[in-house]
């Protein structure tokens, strides 16, 4: 049974977002300040935490930073009302896995969360993998099959970000926000020519495509069926 920590001071909020978790199977342990969902963030006993980032007493922000620097790798669902770009930059960069505005779907929520939980939690820091792909963020390398990949600096960028995110849709915008760090969507086709050249290095002939071209809404990893 994977257990999710939730720290949201909203009560109907909690009350909703643990009532659909229970009923999908999910063992729930809220904290309603900033304090405590510290303490409990710190103990590790999560496999997933949702927490909002405006809270009483600690942020949201500050639990995940402090968690972080802490050696705590639970992934991690950033809740907010605040949704702009920058915002969801902040979110990130204290440690956040995925940014989630309110007010959201629920299923929306309930996928995120599945997607976080089929990462593989033992390689976090160091090696990522995703199907026959695997990234050494240490030694930053990367290989599909063992066949080792040459990859220049952004590419490899490129790749990490969407092995993080195995099998979400990934817009051109985000890409721009956390690849390049820009804080707006430039008239540009930067990001395809990039992901072009990285697709012809992931994917060679002969071998089944892993990152996928969402005609229209952006791009996709995932491993082959």
């Amino acid at each position: 049974m994977p257990k999710v920590l939730l720290i949201e001071d909203h009560d109907e909020t909690a009350q909703q977002i643990a009532a659909e978790l229970a009923g999908r199977g999910y063992e729930v342990d809220r904290a309603a300040t900033g304090i405590e969902g510290l303490d409990k963030a710190r103990a590790g006993r999560a496999d997933v935490m949702i927490v909002d980032r405006l809270l009483p007493g600690i942020d949201g922000l500050t639990i995940i930073e402090v968690a972080r620097q802490e050696q705590v790798r639970t992934p991690v669902l950033v809740l907010s009302a605040l949704g702009a770009v920058d915002d969801r930059i902040r979110g990130l960069r204290a440690g956040g896995d995925d940014y989630l505005t309110k007010p959201f779907a629920i299923l929306e929520l309930i996928a995120r969360i599945e997607a976080l939980l089929r990462r593989p939690g033992e390689s976090r820091d160091t090696v990522l993998r995703v199907g026959p792909l695997e990234v050494d963020l240490l030694e930053r390398t990367a290989a599909r099959g063992g066949r080792p990949l040459d990859l220049l600096p952004r590419e490899f960028r490129l790749l990490e970000y969407m092995m993080r995110r195995a099998d979400q849709l990934l817009t051109r915008a985000m890409l721009f926000e956390e690849v390049w760090n820009y804080k707006f969507v430039p008239q540009s086709n930067l990001v395809d020519v990039h992901m072009g050249r990285l697709r012809r290095k992931v994917d060679p002939a002969g071998q089944p495509p892993m990152i996928l071209n969402i005609r229209g809404e952006g791009f996709m990893l995932r491993a082959p069926s």
